[in-house]
């Protein structure tokens, strides 16, 4: 019989004393909940609305994305309310989860937080009919991410150029560009490799997906020992590392908002 211990991946804080309300959003965006910790539209307005009238909401996000769909649905209901939103990056926005940062009336990125920006990808079974619909449709929903990213006044053919080369952006570049506001500083933070895989905070971290993950990441993974703390110092302030240095303030984050564990069987 398989176990599987989860943590709850989205936690909604209520405004208290003057203090903004909160919102974490860390791990899998999805239409469904599949093992109890994905982040999912329906689970996320119900949060969303128990608020109640809040002039102010901080997120935090750390996640690798997941479904175009539910993110779009988790942006819209972020854009549309009357808060101002502020978004935190703790540790990387990936995915479709950089365009759900792209709600924020303001968005922060710790010096060592990182933001991946590509091309929408699926997969699919058929006969070329039916991949030249499915290749039409990835145009429609390429068209609908653009436009959100030019929200942020940044150029149409930049965006473009950024998304074919499947991009993880730092901060400073993020900023840059014109997808953050404003750097925070880093702390330091040691990672783990566990059988061959990279993990921080017990969390793995699948790079399968992408063309073009951080190459140092990688190469940490399969260089450490199994089992033995991937060292992370200041001196790896190049970038690449910051999955690994921005996850002590998320896990710090994750606390104070209460995250909860589960045992499910």
């Amino acid at each position: 019989m398989e176990v599987r211990t989860i943590a709850k991946c989205f936690t909604f804080k209520a405004a208290a004393d003057g203090k903004p309300a909160e919102i974490l959003i860390y791990g899998e965006i999805s239409d469904t909940l599949w093992w109890g910790d994905e982040v999912t539209p329906k689970g996320f307005k119900k949060e969303l609305d128990a608020l109640g009238d809040v002039d102010e909401i901080n997120v935090f996000v750390n996640s690798y994305g997941g479904d175009v769909f539910a993110g779009h649905a988790i942006y819209s209901m972020l854009k549309r309310h009357k808060a101002k939103i502020h978004v935190f990056v703790d540790g990387v926005a990936a995915s479709i989860a950089s365009v759900i940062a792209m709600a924020g009336d303001t968005i922060t990125m710790p010096k060592n937080s990182m933001m991946m920006i590509h091309n929408p990808w699926t997969w699919g079974a058929g006969d070329s009919a039916y991949f030249l619909k499915l290749a039409d449709d990835l145009d429609r929903i390429r068209e609908s991410i653009i436009t959100t990213y030019e929200s942020r006044g940044i150029k149409r053919d930049e965006i473009i150029a950024i998304m074919d080369a499947e991009t993880w952006l730092t901060a400073e570049e993020a900023v840059e560009k014109g997808f953050a506001d404003e750097i925070e500083e880093s702390q330091e933070v040691a990672a783990c490799v566990k059988d061959g895989k990279l993990y921080v905070n017990e969390q793995e971290m699948d790079f399968s997906r992408y063309r073009h993950p951080p190459k140092m990441l990688v190469a940490q993974a399969a260089q450490t020992e199994p089992n033995k703390p991937a060292e992370v110092t200041q001196t790896d302030n190049s970038g690449l590392f910051a999955l690994y240095q921005a996850a002590i303030q998320a896990n710090e984050n994750k606390k104070r908002l209460g995250g909860v564990t589960n045992d499910l069987k």
